[in-house]
């Protein structure tokens, strides 16, 4: 227990780190740019997220699964390969999202250009932060974070010097692509590219679906923010955004939890599968409960001159959208205690399914909410959407858990059959 403390302290201190980042660029940026300069670094944003999903898909869902808790030589092979993939990614999906920057022009146009540069460092640093996790050794990754964070400091006091969308995510991803090089260091593994095609072909069964499943996650939401943009404008993309970054504190949680939810769910089920399914639940239910508690202490412990002053312009009308987004991401994190252990219990084509209907829930329910009442509408077809996945995910896992301990009772069997047989 005191094992599992520890690592799930050095999550959500790293996570700290990473979500005050985010929350602080977000601030600086609004304020800086305004509403519609906003929506473009917004869309710039969540598409970060979609590279981001396929790299950890690929490189380390797989590495978290098979690795955690391995032998030193072991897990530094792995990282090695991981870090290679995740390395090809960056430099892949750069090229297209500069590609579709020069094609679309404009300030959208320049934010896609400046983010296909810093794309590869970025999806290194991550990397090394869920090798670092599936180790135990939380503390560099806390470390590297720590750098990405310094080295923010003169980036972003430069560019508000000269405010645009591109000298702000240069400067953000920059500082990444610098904390990656710290963060090598620190692990003292080379990344090898060309290992890259080895590590596809080895975990392939893993990969792929992982791949699928973050890209439809991550995709929903790209795609719900590109719909909204259509149907109500790049400001309604800002606007949510905006309402989503005032529950930035509790993402701390979320996404701290996250980073050692799979590897703590895979040793859970080493020692039992029974046991399973009640951490899984105490975790999503944890997530859930902290989600809410922010939610309504922003609700009414936020006084709107405060809201004024953190997002500009774009608090009137995203001070509108906390409660939807509350319930949201509340839902939200209920339902990654099941995500967790689907993962933990390896069957990729289980979660891949349960992935995708819930993707498909929060597509239909967010854009069709739209185009019907804009910014509000979504936010509200967004909170439906995930309450309606909960009965997904979790009837999934305990399809799953049920699959499992019929496997090991016939591997029981078969066990106890042999010594039967030696003895006629």
């Amino acid at each position: 227990m005191r094992g599992v403390l520890r690592r799930l302290t050095w999550g959500l201190a790293d996570q700290a780190v990473t979500s005050l980042v985010s929350f602080l660029v977000g601030i600086i940026v609004a304020r800086s740019l305004g509403a519609l300069e906003f929506g473009a670094f917004s869309l710039a944003w969540v598409t970060y997220g979609v590279v981001l999903n396929i790299s950890r898909g690929l490189a380390t869902d797989p590495l978290a699964v098979r690795f955690s808790g391995v032998d030193r030589p072991v897990w530094r092979t792995a990282v090695a390969s991981s870090s290679g993939i995740a390395i090809v990614v960056g430099v892949m999906m750069g090229a297209v999202c500069a590609a579709i920057g020069a094609a679309l022009g404009g300030r959208t146009g320049a934010a896609f250009i400046a983010l296909g540069i810093v794309l590869p460092g970025l999806m290194l640093q991550d990397s090394w932060r869920f090798a670092f996790f599936a180790s135990g050794q939380g503390g560099k990754a806390f470390v590297s974070d720590i750098t990405w964070a310094l080295g923010l400091v003169p980036l972003l006091y430069l560019a508000s010097h000269h405010a645009s969308v591109t000298n702000f995510v240069l400067a953000w991803g920059a500082a990444g692509a610098f904390a990656a090089l710290v963060s090598g260091v620190q692990a003292g593994v080379v990344p090898r590219v060309s290992w890259a095609r080895h590590w596809l072909r080895d975990h392939r069964d893993l990969g792929l679906r992982y791949l699928t499943e973050n890209v439809t996650l991550s995709g929903a939401y790209q795609l719900r923010m590109y719909g909204l943009g259509a149907f109500a404008g790049v400001a309604a993309v800002g606007t949510v955004r905006g309402a989503e970054m005032l529950l930035g504190p509790f993402f701390i949680v979320l996404s701290g939890v996250g980073l050692v939810a799979v590897p703590e769910a895979a040793r859970v089920l080493r020692r039992s599968v029974r046991a399973l399914p009640i951490f899984c639940l105490l975790l999503g239910g944890a997530q859930a409960l902290a989600a809410l508690a922010w939610g309504l202490l922003l609700l009414f412990a936020l006084p709107d001159e405060w809201g004024h002053a953190l997002l500009g312009e774009v608090w009137l009308t995203a001070s509108a959208l906390v409660l939807p987004a509350t319930l949201s991401v509340a839902f939200a994190g209920f339902n990654t205690g099941a995500a967790a252990g689907l993962r933990a219990l390896g069957i990729a084509r289980r979660s891949l399914k349960a992935q995708i209907c819930a993707s498909s829930f929060y597509l239909v329910g967010g854009v069709t909410g739209g185009a019907i009442g804009g910014a509000r509408g979504s936010a509200w077809g967004a909170a439906c959407a995930t309450f309606s996945a909960i009965f997904v995910w979790w009837f999934t896992l305990r399809r799953g858990i049920h699959e499992r301990k019929h496997l090991e009772s016939e591997l029981s069997s078969q066990e106890r059959d042999v010594p039967e047989m030696r003895s006629i």
